[in-house]
């Protein structure tokens, strides 16, 4: 087993995974609590039967695909979703936007849940039944993207998707444990270093796609990872000089 390639693809996967699958819970919760399971269950599934059936599809696609076409076009996606995760990580460690809050998630799920019940109570099932199928395979579809992009440029879709399993397997375990949203997880460290690393696995793709080659192979992972880290370290730096010096302008 090739360690360089395998255990970076299992670490995104599952720190990825984690994040989004933390998120679903959230959200399936408030419909248990408010609705009842039977609705959040039949949901859930639904909705995981619906990304199955995406995997299941996509999945055999990618090994039609050139190698090195699949990993400029997987290599560019990638960058550009691990571009998005740590821009957002930036601004939330810098305090330019609030940090994701998943107890006010669940509050928020369920007030708008409640008031649905309310206005109407006929279809409150199916309304539930709804919010917890589109919360799946919202979330879902991010962590099929994950595992497939981290995947599938170097062969290691079988042990990503046995990250993303045991991200979801813990995040079941604790959430049904405790039977309360995980709001003590660090989800924007966990979005700053999965930004980190997706980011870095879609440089080094992108340029191999192109039939280039990086010094040191796949150790070039690591070093494009730091990379990453060090600008966005700088960025955060940059953006909370410029808050304060602004705050302290207008004082």
């Amino acid at each position: 087993m090739n360690w360089a390639h395998t255990l970076p693809a299992v670490s995104a996967a599952f720190l990825g995974s984690f994040v989004e699958v933390v998120e679903a819970f959230t959200i399936v919760l408030a419909v248990g609590t408010v609705q009842g399971w039977r609705p959040a269950l039949l949901g859930a599934a639904a909705g995981l039967g619906l990304l199955a059936g995406l995997v299941a599809v996509l999945g055999p696609l990618f090994g039609l695909v050139p190698l090195h076409a699949l990993q400029l076009v997987v290599g560019a996606l990638l960058l550009l979703f691990g571009m998005r995760w740590l821009r957002k990580a930036i601004l939330r460690s810098a305090g330019i936007i609030g940090l994701h809050d998943e107890a006010k998630a669940f509050d928020a799920e369920t007030a708008t849940l409640q008031g649905e019940r309310t206005a109407r109570a006929a279809a409150a099932d199916w309304l539930a039944m709804a919010a917890a199928f589109k919360a799946v395979v919202l979330e879902g579809i991010e962590v099929v993207f994950i595992v497939l992009a981290v995947g599938a440029g170097n062969g290691q879709i079988v042990p990503a998707s046995l990250g993303a399993l045991a991200a979801a397997g813990l995040v079941l375990i604790i959430g049904l444990a405790i039977h309360k949203p995980l709001a003590q997880v660090p989800e924007n460290a966990l979005k700053f270093v999965v930004g980190i690393m997706l980011s870095a696995f879609g440089t080094f793709w992108v340029l191999e796609g192109l039939g280039g080659s990086w010094p040191g192979a796949d150790i070039a992972i690591l070093a494009l990872a730091l990379g990453f880290a060090a600008v966005a370290w700088g960025a955060v730096r940059l953006l909370q000089r410029r808050a304060s010096a602004s705050t302290e302008m207008r004082a």
